[in-house]
């Protein structure tokens, strides 16, 4: 089978032997697609996984070989996430899923970008779910990505009719405008690419180029999408006295906050990183009920120009790259 995997940090698809199930419970899909996530680009630039690691997690697929005690079969098309809490640990118990030991330690193998998959049993009993009729699959791979997002607006824990900036309007910071509309917010984006704006203006959201921004704007909760390091100022400029910052991006390096202005303002600063299975399942039921619309978002590429997807990526080309296998 054919993987695009890690070598000299870049990705080379390469023939590798077909994943079969040789006696494991769980499903072997033959991959459809997978989206491009900008974590797998951070992996990537910062050299945080070795050679020949395959990457890609955002997975819908067809089933070609299985043995489970779930209802899934041969042919059906799924959507699945990669990590899996265990729900009985510390972090689990305080919400803290994504921090969970067995969260990191299960996975998709060998990853997303190959042409044919293993995903397990546990995997199909908690995170699997068939591909809704009305999805393409391009649509369906943003069901991970915007769980993410679900997961983020969950843990702010803000008020109904809220105003909420988002900071960075890339494919996370369109999910997560359209994942804070659905859950009842007053959703305010903001770029520096006019392009993008124009992108959430069409989703029918309020949204600016930053320059453009009045000053007077003050929002309750501000969600940072972007991980340029003046998006913490821009933040920290727009958010009320006693408001919240949501940080769901990474940088390059630790930028800090200002103490004096999280001291004397009151505010909550928090961070929000992967979805619990309860948020996969909103996620879904959000796509599938179209309150959140991706069609149009991503761009497709074929596997042996995944490469080229990630160059473009980072030249802000496009907003999100499909993988299609």
């Amino acid at each position: 089978m054919k993987s695009a995997q890690i070598e000299n940090n870049i990705l080379v698809v390469k023939d590798r032997e077909n994943e079969k199930l040789n006696g494991r419970k769980g499903a072997i899909l033959r991959g459809l697609g997978c989206g491009l996530c900008g974590s797998d680009i951070v992996k990537l630039k910062q050299h945080l996984v070795k050679d020949g690691t395959v990457l890609g997690h955002e997975v819908v697929g067809r089933i070609v070989e299985i043995d489970s005690d779930t209802d899934f079969k041969v042919e059906d098309v799924i959507v699945t996430s990669h990590h899996i809490p265990c729900g009985k640990c510390e972090y689990c118990k305080n919400g803290n899923v994504s921090m969970c030991r067995h969260f990191k330690e299960t996975n998709i193998k060998p990853g997303g970008f190959s042409e044919f998959i293993y995903v397990s049993e546990e995997h199909l009993k908690n995170v699997a779910y068939l591909k809704p009729e009305n999805l393409t699959n391009e649509e369906a791979s943003f069901y991970e990505p915007l769980a993410c997002c679900i997961r983020a607006v969950k843990r702010a824990c803000l008020r109904q009719n809220s105003t909420v900036l988002v900071i960075g309007l890339g494919s996370i910071g369109i999910l997560m405008s359209q994942a804070l509309r659905a859950f009842g917010m007053n959703v305010i984006g903001c770029d520096l690419i006019a392009s993008r704006v124009q992108v959430l203006k069409n989703l029918g959201i309020e949204a600016f180029v930053l320059s453009e921004m009045c000053d007077s704007i003050k929002a309750d909760g501000v969600f940072m999408t972007s991980g340029a390091d003046k998006a913490i100022d821009t933040a920290l400029k727009f958010v009320r006295d006693g408001g919240k910052i949501l940080v769901f991006s990474s940088t390059p390096q630790n930028f800090g906050y200002a103490n004096n202005e999280i001291y004397y303002r009151e505010l909550t600063v928090l961070g929000s990183y992967s979805p619990s299975p309860v948020d996969l399942r909103d996620s879904l039921e959000l796509l599938a009920d179209k309150q959140v619309n991706v069609a149009g978002l991503s761009t497709v590429y074929p596997l042996e120009k995944v490469q080229k997807a990630i160059n473009d990526t980072l030249e802000n080309k496009i907003l999100k790259a499909y993988i299609q296998l």
